[in-house]
């Protein structure tokens, strides 16, 4: 095993202290709404939103962002990271963005990761998930496929554990679940890498009322 390839486990990797599991991305809310009441639908839902939100929108993005990052392009790395708070439709989905963001910058600064040009770039500009997880897998020295492979195992596998507590689900049927979305990746992947600024999109309404509602939620076990 190379060590680009234990860098991207480690990048991918449930434990990482940036607070992931703390957020269902709007999957409790479709829960309380009746749209996901078991393992079928909410394998749906979850499979829906990487190949329609993920991978037409983020995963693009990170690809995009790994080159501006290797290439030190300032003005490219901040016309991605205004895309980034753009397409945050409600205040979970900004925070979500924003808290990830700066506890992955605190982890790559904890670990001595950052040069000083990379952290003067990364401060200079609001944090996101997104454009700091793209400086991360660039400092692998991985492809790009193979990163976007590495993130997309890790939002399907946070999801699943997302999905197992608040509908809630069993250890089996998770596994199914995350079959299902391990599936569903290399097209995702093979998408994203294929995605032009012009084609790179963010768009689920359902997603983004699922949010939205989330927020006046009487009874929630995530902060999304």
């Amino acid at each position: 095993m190379t060590p680009d390839a234990v860098q991207l486990m480690w990048l991918a990797s449930p434990a990482l202290p940036i607070g992931a599991f703390s957020y269902s991305e709007g999957l409790e809310s479709a829960i309380e709404h009746g749209w996901v009441s078991d393992a079928e639908s909410a394998t749906r839902w979850l499979v829906d939103q990487l190949n329609l939100s993920q991978s037409r929108g983020d995963m693009a993005l990170i690809a995009q962002a790994m080159s501006a990052w290797r290439s030190m392009d300032i003005e490219r790395l901040q016309a991605l990271n205004r895309w980034v708070l753009a397409t945050r439709e409600s205040a979970e989905m900004r925070l979500q963005t924003e808290q990830m963001g700066r506890s992955l910058l605190d982890w790559l600064r904890n670990l001595e990761r950052l040069t000083p040009s990379q952290q003067a770039c990364a401060q200079a500009m609001p944090s996101t998930y997104p454009m700091v997880m793209a400086l991360a897998l660039a400092q692998t020295g991985a492809a790009p496929s193979a990163a976007l492979h590495s993130y997309a195992f890790g939002w399907a596998e946070n999801m699943t554990q997302a999905a197992l507590k608040a509908v809630p689900l069993g250890q089996n049927a998770g596994q199914r679940m995350l079959a299902q979305l391990v599936h569903n990746i290399p097209a995702a992947v093979a998408r994203a890498l294929a995605t032009t600024d012009k084609d790179r999109q963010n768009f689920s309404p359902m997603l983004a009322i699922a949010s939205a509602q989330h927020e006046t939620q009487y009874s929630r076990l995530f902060r999304s």
